[in-house]
């Protein structure tokens, strides 16, 4: 049978689900309606239930959801029941702060290595984790079963960055450069645009501000 495509804007709420599940199952909250998650979430509970129809529904009529069946089925859609290994490319302010996050472990992901080409920089650990020379990256990466990169450079050496790491058998990439990166068919890559998230806040206050000024 043919696997049903799902739509991205489906896929990018699904890690809003899981933090708010998880949040739930903290509490000890065994079970809840769409609309009490509708309420929580500030979605509407009939995007809740389509959302979860794509991909079987999850629900029982007149129960709801089980809270900690679905956090785990959502889990494994997020492909969170395995590990992953990543390193981060750029040992800068970003790149550091990122390595510093001892969250990403919680969800499968280990901080494995970090690269630098600045000497300063080589030698000084990150939350136990030796900054490495860029020289050793290729080796590091084939050896240690990396299969995410995550790139906090500047965007002048990004693409060779990029290229690199592909060729040595990484899977995806989490690109905090400013440049889209031009990869080959079947690396994923996920674009973090840092001012673009500030300029979308930006217009939403002009616009809020028009808003009550127009009241």
């Amino acid at each position: 049978m043919e696997e049903k495509e799902i739509s991205q804007a489906v896929i990018g709420r699904l890690p809003r689900y899981f933090r708010y599940l998880g949040e739930l199952k903290d509490e000890g909250v065994e079970r809840i309606s769409s609309q009490d998650l509708s309420e929580l979430m500030k979605v509407t509970a009939s995007q809740i239930r389509q959302d979860f129809n794509n991909f079987g529904g999850f629900g029982q009529q007149g129960y709801g959801y089980n809270v900690e069946y679905l956090y785990d089925e959502i889990g494994k859609i997020l492909g969170l029941n395995r590990r992953h290994n990543f390193i981060i490319v750029g040992a800068g302010n970003l790149g550091r702060a990122l390595g510093n996050y001892m969250n990403f472990e919680r969800r499968g992901f280990i901080f494995k290595g970090m690269f630098d080409r600045d000497p300063e920089l080589v030698g000084k650990c990150v939350r136990g984790v030796e900054i490495m020379p860029m020289e050793k990256l290729n080796s590091f990466v084939r050896e240690n079963d990396i299969d995410i990169a995550v790139l906090t450079i500047p965007k002048a050496g990004a693409e060779a960055a990029a290229e690199q790491l592909v060729q040595n058998g990484i899977k995806a990439i989490w690109n905090f450069a400013h440049v889209d990166l031009n990869v080959p068919e079947g690396i994923q890559v996920e674009n973090v645009h840092l001012s673009d998230s500030l300029m979308k806040l930006s217009y939403n206050i002009d616009r809020y501000e028009n808003e009550q000024a127009g009241k």
